[in-house]
C-alpha cells in the first residue's frame, strides 16, 4: 500500500514536465556544431591566416636581417613592390613560371589520360603495372630531382651514355644549357605528375556506365567518336579537378627546380617560387621575397575560386 502511494507523485511529476524550449534546443545544437568546427577554425587561423596576413604586411616593410635583433621593420610604402616589378628578373621568372606550368600540365594530363584509358582494358599484369607507375609519385620530390640530375648530367649521366651507345650523340647539355634547362625541368616534372593524373582520371573513367559504350559500339561509332562524344563530356568534372589542382601544385614548385638547376643556368629556370626563395633566403631581402610570395598567393587564389565555382556549377 505504501509503495503505491510513494510512486504516484513521481508519476505525476513526470507527466507534468515542462516542454523543451525550441530556442534553447537550437542554441545548444548550434553550440555543439561550433564546438566541432572550432579546432579546424583555430588551426586555419594560426597556421594559414596569420602567416598570410604577416606576409602581406611584410611586403610593405623594410624587413632585413637586423630586424631579428632590434625588432625594427619600418614601413616603406610600395618600395618593395616597385623594386620587384621593375626588376627584369621578375618578368623572366613570371614567363618561366607560365611556360613551366602550362608545359607540365599539358604533358601530365595528356599522358595521364592516355594511360588511364589504356588501363581500363583488362589484360595480364594490369594491376601490377598501374602500381609500378605510381612510384614517381611516391618518391619525395627532392630525391627525384637529385636522381634526375645524375641521369641528365652532361658528362657522366646515364641518358647521354645511352644516347652515345646507340649512336645519337652523347654530349647534350640537358641542365647546363640555357636553351635546354627549362625543357629538361619540365620533362622531369611531367614524369613526376603523370601518376596523379592517371589515378584520378582512371577513377573517373570507372564511373562512366559501361552501357553507353555498348550502345555506341552497336551504333557503329568509331573509337575516336566514342571518346569524343561519351568519355570526354562525362569526364569533364574530373578533368576540371585534375587541371586546377595540378595548376595549384605546379605553379609554386620550388624543391624540384632547386635540386635540378638551382634556378640556373643564367636564370634560365628561375620561376616565381625560386625567386621568392632567392630574395628571402639568399639575398636576405625579406620584403621583396614577400612581394613575390604574395603574387603567387594571388595567382593560386584566382584558380582556387575558379575551382570552387566549377564544382558549384557541376553540382547544380
Amino acid at each position: 500500500m505504501s509503495t503505491t502511494t510513494a510512486t504516484a507523485p513521481a508519476a505525476q511529476r513526470t507527466a507534468v514536465q515542462k516542454p523543451t524550449d525550441p530556442a534553447r534546443a537550437r542554441r545548444r545544437r548550434r553550440i555543439g556544431q561550433w564546438g566541432f568546427i572550432a579546432p579546424a577554425v583555430v588551426f586555419m587561423l594560426l597556421f594559414f591566416g596569420y602567416p598570410l596576413v604577416r606576409n602581406v604586411v611584410m611586403s610593405f616593410q623594410d624587413f632585413s636581417p637586423s630586424t631579428f635583433f632590434d625588432g625594427e621593420s619600418p614601413f616603406n610604402g610600395t618600395d618593395n613592390w616597385s623594386k620587384v616589378f621593375h626588376d627584369d628578373l621578375f618578368g623572366k621568372a613570371l614567363w618561366h613560371t607560365i611556360v613551366f606550368t602550362v608545359g607540365s600540365l599539358l604533358g601530365q594530363f595528356g599522358i595521364g589520360l592516355a594511360l588511364a584509358v589504356f588501363f581500363t582494358k583488362r589484360f595480364p599484369l594490369n594491376g601490377f603495372l598501374r602500381s609500378l607507375i605510381l612510384l614517381p609519385w611516391l618518391v619525395p620530390m627532392v630525391v627525384s630531382g637529385i636522381v634526375w640530375r645524375r641521369i641528365l648530367d652532361q658528362d657522366t649521366g646515364v641518358l647521354n651514355s645511352f644516347a652515345e651507345t646507340i649512336g645519337l650523340g652523347g654530349a647534350t647539355p640537358w641542365l647546363t644549357s640555357p636553351g635546354m634547362a627549362l625543357f629538361s625541368v619540365i620533362m622531369v616534372n611531367i614524369w613526376i605528375g603523370i601518376p596523379f593524373n592517371m589515378v584520378i582520371l582512371y577513377g573517373g573513367l570507372q564511373e562512366i556506365p559501361k552501357e553507353l559504350y555498348e550502345a555506341s559500339s552497336l551504333d557503329g561509332a568509331s573509337a575516336w567518336r566514342t571518346f569524343r562524344s561519351i568519355t570526354l563530356p562525362l569526364l569533364k568534372p574530373v578533368i576540371t579537378v585534375v587541371l586546377v589542382l595540378g595548376f595549384m601544385s605546379t605553379v609554386k614548385i620550388l624543391d624540384l627546380i632547386l635540386a635540378l638547376t638551382d634556378g640556373g643556368p643564367a636564370d634560365a629556370t628561375q620561376t616565381l617560387g625560386t625567386l621568392t626563395y632567392q630574395n628571402s633566403f639568399v639575398q636576405l631581402d625579406f620584403g621583396a621575397g614577400a612581394v613575390v610570395g604574395n603574387v603567387l598567393i594571388l595567382i593560386s587564389a584566382v584558380f582556387a575560386v575558379f575551382y570552387l565555382r566549377a564544382n558549384r556549377s557541376e553540382g547544380k
